[in-house]
This record gives structure tokens, C-alpha cells and sequence, in this order.
């Protein structure tokens, strides 16, 4: 898996750097609300109009990059992701920072949905692991962005926007420098023979099992995004500076980051990609139910939110290899249309999760979120004879 070309190890490094962006906010949400003197459910919408814009985004994706080809798509992404953050670290007001991030995440969808099917591409070692070092790169991205989010955070609230910006600088040079040019490489593995066009993600979408992949990660990242934002604002009520929800959320990520690459493909061997998926996510939800009931426990909260990330780094990568196999359509649009449902589950979870504890009590964000995770996994059980085949495609990989 770690024998690549340069090209591919160029797109993993600038992965990191994209996914960072996810945690890296994560640990300043309470310095945000205090400075700018937002409530709970407005920080939260920070990641609301992040995943928004992200999954419209998606549909239009396979139009640009067979236009631009992968390389400048990818280096369409880190400009606009540079941009947006660096306003977003001059920003004065919460409304204007919300507007920001939704840019932010027009180039993050850009660069994501791109990356997976580049590193395929470029890739010496196959489609699945293949997407075990693009989830390593997501691991690592979502570990180390909540650390360094907390220390530039401890400086100022606007550290982190600005040292985004700075990094994807960076990560532009090394995909320039680095990537080949588009005539050379194809999205997908192969020639690209016509452009896409923006039907083709909801054509993909007929497909039944793609299409409960995509149903199935929207409930799933209710609990998810809970988890993300909600949590780290009961923590930092409880007292954690953005130093300790840092090292929190570090804990958290690297879970995720080990179990994506070491356990998930074992559980896969041994047990099926459905199986494991559905254990993994009734595990989650057990987390979500457990912090329900002690909101107010500091180390119990702690304690769920780094467990949890092992149960989530099993079932990302079990998910991504699954919707790569799902339908007989380019991997690009498969993974757009893919990506699309599930952020809207990412859109609607942070500012429902903030508006149920302003409406009822701080333990309501994580009951309900826990109960979208076991409807995720129900969902996937009742339609489990439309997904057997995802693991015949991979052994046959």
C-alpha cells in the first residue's frame, strides 16, 4: 500500500491538509461563540453551510474535473479553500464567517471528491488499498486538524483560518510540481472518453444499492456531525480550553485514522462488509446513548467521543470501499452521487443537534442522533440482499 509514485503521495499530503480543514474548527467553536457573541445553534452553522454548499457541490464535480482534468481540478479546490479561509480568519461577525465557510466547502468538494478517484488512478496497488491511504489521509487530516486547530486557537480564534490558508499554499505546489499532466492520467483508471454531464450522479442514483449506501451515510452522519460539533461544545461548557479539546479530538482521530487502515479490511475479510457495517454503527450509536445519559460527565463524554472514533474509522472505510463497488458506473460519479446524499445528512445534523438543546435539554442532540444511527444501520439490514454483491466485486479486485 505505502509503495506509490510521488504523484499519489502529493495528492495523500494535500488530502491531509483538505480534511484538516473538518477538526481544525472544531476546538475554537466555543472561543467563536464567546468573540463573536453567537449562540450555540449559530456556531454550528459553520459546519451546516460547509456541508451544504459541499453536497450541491458534488453534482457539479464530474462536469468540471473531465473538463479541467484531475490536476487542475485539485488545484482549483486548495485556491478556493486558501481563499475562503484566509477571509474567513479577517471576518468580523459570525453571519459572514458561516457565508465563508460554505466557499470553503465548494472547494473542498472539489478537491475530495477528485483525490479519491486521482489516487485510484495513479494508484500501483489496487482499488482497495487504494482507498484505505485515501482514508488514512482522512484520518490523519481529521486527527492532527483538531490539535493544531487547538493551539493556533489558543493564540487567537482566527489562527486557524490563517493557517489553513498557509498550508494549502503549500499543498498547491506539491500537486503542481508533483502531479502529471491531465492528458497523462485519467479519472478512474482509464481514458475519459465524454464529459460528464450534471445527470449523471442522479442517473447513478437508480442504482439501488449506491442508492442506499447514500441514504444510509445521510442518517449515519446525523450521528456523526452530533458527535463533531455538539460534543465539543458540551466540552468546552464543561470547562476544556482549546488546548484540551485539541488533544480530545486528537484522540478521537487517530482512533479513526487506526481502525480505517489496520482493522477495516480485516473485518471485511472476515465478516463481510454489510455485517461489519451494521455492528460498527449500532457500537456508535451505543456511544451516542452513553453521552446522552452523562452529558454532564466530563470524562465520560471524553472517554465516548475517543472510543467512538474507532467505530467510525472501521465503517468509513467499510462504506467508501462499498459505494466504489456499488453500481457499474465511473468511480468520479459514483462518488459523487454517493457524497451528496451524505452530506446532507452532515448539513441538517449540526444545527438540528444545537436547536434540540436550545428546545429540550443538552442530552436530546445526542439521543437523537444515536437514533439516526441505528435507522442507518436498520436500513442497511432491510436492503442487505441489494448490497451482497459489493463484496464480490472487491474479491474479484
Amino acid at each position: 500500500m505505502f509503495s506509490q509514485p510521488k504523484a499519489v503521495w502529493a495528492v495523500v499530503f494535500a488530502s491531509v491538509i483538505a480534511f484538516m480543514g473538518l477538526g481544525l474548527v472544531d476546538p475554537i467553536l466555543p472561543a467563536i461563540a464567546e468573540k463573536l457573541h453567537a449562540s450555540a445553534s449559530d456556531v454550528t452553522l459553520l459546519f451546516t453551510s460547509y456541508n451544504a454548499v459541499m453536497a450541491v457541490a458534488m453534482l457539479i464535480t464530474g462536469v468540471i474535473s473531465t473538463r479541467l482534468g484531475p490536476k487542475y481540478t485539485l488545484m482549483c479546490g486548495v485556491v478556493i479553500i486558501a481563499i475562503f479561509s484566509l477571509l474567513g480568519g479577517l471576518s468580523n461577525g459570525i453571519w459572514s464567517l458561516v457565508l465563508l465557510r460554505g466557499g470553503w466547502g465548494l472547494g473542498n468538494a472539489l478537491f475530495v471528491a477528485t483525490a479519491l478517484s486521482a489516487i485510484v488512478s495513479l494508484s500501483t496497488t489496487g482499488v482497495g488499498k487504494s482507498i484505505i491511504l485515501f482514508e488514512v489521509a482522512v484520518g490523519l487530516g481529521i486527527s492532527v486538524g483538531p490539535l493544531v486547530g487547538g493551539e493556533l486557537g489558543a493564540i487567537s480564534w482566527r489562527g486557524p483560518f490563517f493557517g489553513v490558508a498557509g498550508l494549502m499554499v503549500f499543498a498547491f505546489i506539491l500537486i503542481l510540481t508533483l502531479m502529471p499532466k491531465p492528458s497523462k492520467m485519467a479519472a478512474g483508471g482509464q481514458a475519459v472518453r465524454k464529459k460528464a454531464s450534471l445527470a449523471d450522479p442522479f442517473r447513478a442514483l437508480k442504482f439501488r444499492a449506491l442508492r442506499t449506501f447514500g441514504i444510509a451515510a445521510a442518517l449515519y452522519n446525523f450521528g456523526f456531525f452530533t458527535l463533531l460539533v455538539y460534543a465539543a461544545l458540551v466540552l468546552g461548557k464543561l470547562g476544556l480550553d482549546e488546548h484540551q479539546l485539541g488533544y480530545v479530538f486528537l484522540g478521537w482521530g487517530l482512533m479513526l485514522a487506526f481502525t480505517s487502515v489496520f482493522m477495516a479490511p480485516k473485518l471485511q475479510k472476515r465478516f463481510g462488509t454489510l455485517p461489519s457495517m451494521v455492528v460498527m454503527l449500532l457500537c456508535f450509536a451505543a456511544c451516542l446513548f452513553v453521552m446522552a445519559n452523562w452529558t454532564t460527565d466530563k470524562t465520560v463524554v471524553i472517554i465516548a467521543v475517543i472510543v467512538a472514533g474507532a467505530f467510525l474509522g472501521n465503517n468509513n472505510t467499510l462504506i467508501t470501499t462499498a459505494v466504489m463497488n456499488a453500481a457499474p458506473v465511473e468511480r468520479p460519479t459514483a462518488s459523487a452521487a454517493y457524497s451528496f446524499l451524505r452530506f446532507i445528512g452532515g448539513a441538517i445534523a449540526p444545527y438540528l443537534a444545537g436547536k434540540l438543546a436550545e428546545w429540550f435539554n443538552p442530552h436530546m442532540p445526542f439521543i437523537v442522533g444515536g437514533a439516526f444511527v441505528v435507522v442507518a444501520a436498520l436500513y442497511l439490514g432491510v436492503n442487505s440482499k441489494h448490497l451482497k454483491h459489493v463484496d464480490e466485486v472487491e474479491s474479484a479486485h
